[in-house]
């Protein structure tokens, strides 16, 4: 199992486009990939799921991985909510 904290910075993050840009990013790896914000633990290939987390920008998460490919599916993550505008 992979985990790391990071800072949100998607300055339109409550529109769909980029909710659903994650989970198709997320989507591309076979590991379970989950995002945690306080108490809120979300599959993020999950479109509703990821929709009800209700992200705030400068906002800080963990993301977990476990799966063959949990390394890669959490640095393109990570890379991905900490570099769209």
């Amino acid at each position: 199992m992979t985990t790391a904290k990071f800072t949100v910075s998607l300055p339109n993050y409550v529109e769909a486009r980029p909710v659903a840009e994650i989970v198709q990013t997320a989507s591309q790896y076979e590991s379970t990939i989950y995002l945690i914000s306080g108490t809120k633990k979300i599959n993020a290939k999950s479109i509703m799921g990821m929709m009800s987390l209700g992200l705030h920008n400068n906002e800080e998460l963990c993301i977990e991985a476990d799966g063959s490919d949990e390394q890669q599916a959490v640095d393109a993550v990570i890379r991905y909510m900490s570099t769209v505008a």
